[in-house]
């Protein structure tokens, strides 16, 4: 018997399973199901309907409003699977002062 799903599981392929909608709209979910999801009691699910009728699930995890700024990117930062724009590549420089004269240089170039 394994345990609960971890963050480090890697990503289901498919899972499928079915429930019976109870008195009161409950619903209860199969275990293989919370566990693909990675969600236990307290959790949140996120249900999402699409044009052609299908229904998306996933775990919903709420973070503390102190804590949210262990979740929030640094300013700039790309979002998942975004390409840089292009001609606004970083560099990487042997040293600090490498660094800065190639700023200096950018700031003489730029009119």
């Amino acid at each position: 018997m394994s345990g609960p799903a971890t963050w480090r599981d890697p990503p289901h392929r498919r899972v499928s399973a079915r429930a019976r909608l109870r008195p009161k709209s409950q619903l209860t979910l199969p275990e293989e199901i919370r566990r693909a999801l990675n969600v236990r009691e307290g959790d949140e699910i996120e249900f999402t309907v699409r044009e052609d009728r299908t229904i998306a699930v996933r775990g919903y995890v709420s973070v503390p409003a102190d804590h949210a700024w262990l979740y929030t990117p640094p300013e700039g930062a790309l979002p998942p699977n975004e390409e840089p724009v292009k001609g606004q590549e970083g560099s990487i420089h042997e040293s600090t002062d490498a660094m800065f004269t190639h700023l200096d240089m950018l700031r003489a170039a730029d009119p």
